[in-house]
């Protein structure tokens, strides 16, 4: 029997919206960001990220971003 500990939560934020320009991360209109969801590692979030940015190639204004929630919420760890 092969004790093993589950994994730790590690949440992430995935989450995009329309820029004022692309050389910044100031977003148009802050009501109209799209809160893809909060995922439990980064993998899973990546995967997300990646699903919406296709999506949107043809907009270069959209962008989306992955948020490191654990370290907000636990910034004294590694």
């Amino acid at each position: 029997m092969t004790d093993t500990a589950p994994a730790k939560q590690l949440p992430h934020l995935v989450f995009g919206g329309e820029l004022t320009s692309l050389d910044g991360t100031e977003f148009r209109d802050l009501s109209k960001l799209d809160i893809v969801g909060i995922y439990p590692n980064y993998a899973t979030a990546h995967a997300a990220w990646k699903g919406k940015a296709q999506q949107t190639v043809d907009n270069a204004h959209m962008r989306y971003f992955i948020v490191h929630l654990h370290r907000l919420l636990d910034p004294d760890a590694a």
